[in-house]
């Protein structure tokens, strides 16, 4: 079956107060039961996830969220993971009470959605009770569009999904090499097999990569880095691309004449999902480093470290060396930056396979608001190894960055 990645596919945040029917919202847009729904305020404590298929615009994630009027310690927390999850979506549905006005807690969601420049739409639930002509005049006051529903009798939904459907973003993600190959072309993908390669199976980028690359009608070879040269020998005429692996870049530099154009994976995703010519700009900040300066490598998914794990172990071992300083390197995995982020010099970010490009953009403007330059993996691998700036070659706006750096 072809399932597309939850990292692939817009979010959807269902968001307002207790008991306004979050949950019977998503369940009604799903066509299942699968949200618990009950008359207690707050049922729903954390986001949960589910995937819709919207047609007739495509694959979706569903994220239902805990009350934006929580209370307590635990209800504030659940309001910031709320607030988090709209930071990382790509639009958002506020369910608000047929039978009542806007509350102050709704007024400050519509400032915040509008602050972060996301889509959203009103649905005005519970329309079996009857609807409050107040609550109506506060939203067409306030230009919101808005649908009346009611998830228990169903009615109303068809019309919300096909408004959904024409506000939602289209697809406007930079493409990984689409743009950069044409019909024809022989790409070689080099695909080290080591203790972080999952068992049975390619790393998210790679198929990623492997997939674009072979609807644009190009020629895709695939070898592991020790098959490399042996692999160029078989061809009749040197590859128009080679991308590997951040790691194995100098093993295969050494391999591909100069003439051939070379990049990495995680370089792909810096751009796919990220701000590539901003990451190159944060290689700057990597030869200001000193004694005692902070650093952040920032994981976005958790995953058992190996005995050589690449953020924990070789990242930290990498940069000490480069720099020859005696650096503070912490190290997260998950969705969040800390709390701290302006303590850190330099932030060191994975590839983000596994966020959004909405999620990536949030974590490099909460960089930006604290005035702390951010790098990925792949440009800070590459860039430590001498692959830079041949790594960049394809990408003009990243070469033109490169220029400035090495400027200063």
């Amino acid at each position: 079956m072809n399932k597309v990645a939850d990292s692939n596919r817009p979010h959807i945040a269902v968001v307002g107060r207790r008991n306004v029917g979050k949950s019977s919202l998503v369940n009604a847009l799903l066509g299942q039961d699968l949200s618990i729904v009950s008359e207690v305020a707050g049922t729903t404590t954390d986001p949960v996830k589910k995937a819709l298929e919207l047609l007739p615009y495509g694959p979706v994630v569903l994220v239902d969220t805990a009350g934006i009027d929580d209370e307590g310690e635990l209800g504030r927390q659940r309001i910031s993971k709320t607030i988090k999850i709209l930071s990382s979506s790509d639009f958002a549905l506020v369910v608000v009470d047929a039978r009542e006005t806007l509350q102050s807690k709704e007024l400050e969601l519509f400032a915040y959605l509008d602050k972060l420049q996301i889509n959203y739409i009103v649905a005005v639930n519970k329309i079996e009770f009857g609807v409050n002509p107040e609550l109506l005049d506060e939203l067409k006051e306030l230009r919101i569009v808005h649908f009346e529903v009611s998830c228990k009798e169903k009615a109303g939904i068809d019309e919300l999904k096909r408004k959904m459907i024409r506000l939602l973003p289209s697809d406007n993600e930079p493409p990984l090499v689409s743009d950069i190959v044409s019909q024809g072309d022989v790409i070689v993908l080099v695909v080290p097999i080591d203790l972080g390669a999952p068992k049975g199976r390619l790393i998210m980028p790679q198929v990623q990569t492997i997939r674009e690359a072979l609807d644009e009608d190009t020629i895709v070879v695939v070898c592991k880095d020790k098959e490399l040269r042996s692999t160029l020998d078989n061809l009749k005429n040197y590859p128009d691309l080679v991308i590997t692996d951040s790691q194995a870049i100098m093993r295969v530099a050494a391999d591909v004449p100069e003439k051939v154009k070379l990049t990495t994976f995680s370089i792909l995703m810096a751009r796919h999902k990220g701000e590539l010519p901003i990451f190159v700009r944060g290689l700057r900040r990597v030869e200001e480093l000193q004694n005692g300066d902070k650093v952040l490598v920032a994981e976005a998914c958790s995953h058992h470290a190996q005995e050589d794990d690449i953020g924990t172990v070789k990242i930290p071992r990498w940069l000490r060396n480069h720099t020859k300083k005696d650096l503070l390197i912490d190290v997260i995995h998950g969705h969040d930056f800390p709390d701290n982020l302006s303590d850190y010099r330099l932030i060191v970010h994975c590839g983000g396979c596994m966020l959004t490009r909405r999620a990536m953009q949030t974590r490099i403007n909460e960089a930006k608001l604290m005035d702390v330059p951010i790098v990925n993996y792949g440009v800070l691998i590459s860039y430590m190894h001498g692959a830079i700036p041949r790594a960049l070659l394809p990408f003009e706006e990243a070469i033109a960055e490169w220029e400035k750096v090495k400027g200063k």
